[in-house]
């Protein structure tokens, strides 16, 4: 029997730690390591157009896994290209391993051809990031990278040169144990009762979540049904508490709706639950806050707490649930419920007003008749942008669709890598990209790797010719726009030039058929909508100070649209509001 290399000991550690997939481009450094994986039946090597998109496809493929997704890069620009994608990742709290290969190492610190040191470039967005120089240094440094990733949620670094990659591996090599999973962590018992107390002590309550309630959907219900709270969310917290929930009072943020503003200042005491949530100037200063939170850097760093709690949203919730006393007044709930409902309908009519002649098309119009023409189980992955306003907007979550996005790094470019990496774990279910034209034209390249693996993966583009939420920066700061305009060509043309199925949809009548159509074709498939640059109106009062990118400014701030089937949802919960 041959003797293992190192690059052969590496992809079989990945394969025992239950990566499937290695997305990357090829070269000279890699090259040991590609040969491992195409000799190794348990690993594919899945061979993008660019490394920006194999990070973000393997950040894409753990968020929706929750297992440890892969990416490798060759030496110097190669692996260079891989840290945007990187750094959503690592901000998304996806666990990612990126293997950036290496000159030779002897040649390492004397300005070689194409040297860089990766194990400082990618510091900052990685939690662990380190440089393999020996071979017997190898399956120490590999497990303890995926351990980091895994059980910091986040990404981790290997650099390894070439040359050592083709070596040997070491005889008898140990074959540890990895940690592949993370564990439930309970608050300790003082922070409990200190939580306990203020909820019985405060006479109205609001929840406001995050991604932090993943898993957690009915522990959240109880806990609001018991304490009559009204319960808000933020954009990563939409897809995992909005659904099923009579307590619904929408989001806040740049992109909020509802009544989730009013019910967090209005109330005697805020719960955080599971959110990292940035823009501060949205949070209350003048109630009791307490925070919940498994990651303990993320509490207190966005507003000042009363009592911060470390622990899982599900396992804190499950301790809070039989020891709060029950609240019997619902009145702030209610009323809330009211507000929510009513600020709703008073923007419903912003995508409803002759939406079916309207030409260019209006983009909330595309994105509600996109929300009702998907599948239940979709995989919405959202450009950032105005694709973001309509994804919030209008896509309505049901505990089994999933809408992924650069929610917290802010990337453009991000929807179609993302749609490859959450493709290739099943290729049966429906992946919608849903695509500005800016960002789809910044990584069009890997278009083709949709037609290269025939994934299914239907883009559907909101081509406005512009880079719209730039202009609406400008507009905002009293700016001209200016660079944002885009001479686009025919993106349906394109993909069929491709090799892919493309329609150009111009009419908004022909919008439905053009959609249904695209999602019966068995590939990958590209549906190029002419949209309304001009489609977001913004309120008619707005203070000097404003938004520069997504940095909030002291001033409140609500982007006027459509909300699409929440009216329907919010109008419902006020039905069942009880009556005297």
């Amino acid at each position: 029997m041959a003797k293992q290399n190192v690059a052969e000991q590496f992809v079989d550690i990945l394969t025992r730690a239950g990566v499937k997939r290695l997305y990357g481009v090829v070269g000279d450094s890699l090259n040991p390591v590609v040969d491992a994986v195409r000799r190794n039946s348990a690993i594919d090597w899945i061979h993008v157009r660019h490394e920006e998109t194999a990070a973000f496809a393997a950040g894409a493929e753990a968020q929706i896994t929750g297992r440890l997704g892969a990416c490798a890069g060759s030496c110097g620009p190669g692996n260079l290209h891989l840290i945007n994608g990187l750094y959503d990742a690592h901000r998304s709290m996806a666990p990612v391993l990126a293997l950036a290969s290496h000159i030779p190492s002897s040649e390492i610190g004397l300005n070689f051809f194409q040297e860089t040191h990766p194990d400082r470039l990618f510091a900052e967005c990685s939690h662990y990031s380190e440089l393999i120089s020996s071979p017997k240094q190898m399956p120490r440094l590999l497990q303890t990278a995926i351990q980091n990733a895994v059980g910091r949620s986040g990404v981790s670094v290997v650099s390894l040169p070439g040359d050592i990659a083709d070596e040997p591996a070491p005889e008898k090599a140990a074959e540890t144990a990895l940690v592949t999973s993370r564990p439930t962590v309970r608050p300790g018992d003082e922070e409990i009762d200190r939580l306990v107390k203020m909820i019985d002590e405060a006479g109205k309550v609001t929840l406001f979540c995050g991604s932090g309630t993943q898993g957690a959907h009915a522990e959240v219900m109880e806990f609001a049904g018991k304490v009559k709270s009204p319960v808000g969310h933020a954009l990563r917290g939409k897809e995992w508490i909005q659904y099923d929930n009579p307590y619904d009072v929408g989001m806040s943020g740049l992109l909020g709706y509802g009544a989730a503003y009013e019910a967090t200042h209005e109330c005697d005491l805020l719960i955080l639950l599971g959110t990292d949530f940035p823009y501060n100037a949205f949070l209350p200063d003048d109630v009791q806050i307490a925070q919940v939170d498994v990651r303990p850097e993320h509490l207190g760093r966005r507003s000042k707490l009363d009592l911060a709690v470390w622990g899982d949203v599900r396992e804190t919730l499950r301790c809070l649930i039989p020891r709060v006393r029950e609240k019997k007044n619902r009145r702030f709930l209610d009323r809330m419920l009211k507000k929510h409902a009513d600020a709703l309908e008073g923007v419903v009519k912003a995508y409803t007003r002759k939406v079916e002649k309207h030409t260019p098309i209006h983009p909330e119009y595309v994105a509600s008749v996109l929300d009702e023409v998907a599948s239940d189980d979709t995989v919405f992955t959202v450009d950032t942008g105005m694709c973001n306003v309509w994804a919030a907007r209008y896509i309505t979550p049901n505990g089994r669709r999933r809408v992924i996005g650069s929610f917290s790094h802010g990337s453009m470019a991000n929807a179609l890598p993302m749609a490859i990496g959450a493709q290739f774990t099943d290729r049966k279910r429906q992946v919608v990209s849903m695509s500005g034209d800016g960002g789809f034209s910044m990584l069009m390249g890997d278009f083709l790797t949709l037609v290269q693996y025939d994934l299914p993966v239907k883009v559907v583009l909101f081509n406005n010719s512009s880079l719209g939420m730039v202009e609406l920066e400008m507009l905002v700061a009293g700016l001209p726009s200016y660079g944002t305009a885009n001479k686009n060509p025919d993106f349906a043309a394109v993909a069929r030039a491709c090799g892919a199925y493309g329609v150009r949809v111009e009419k908004p009548k022909e919008l439905a058929g053009a959609l249904k159509d695209a999602f019966k074709h068995k590939g990958p498939a590209l549906v190029d909508v002419v949209t309304d640059p001009n489609a977001l109106s913004i309120p008619p009062k707005i203070k000097a100070e404003m938004v520069t990118g997504f940095a909030l400014s002291a001033s409140k701030m609500v982007l006027d649209g459509g909300v699409g089937r929440m009216l329907q949802m919010a109008r419902s919960n006020l039905r069942n509001v009880p009556r005297p």
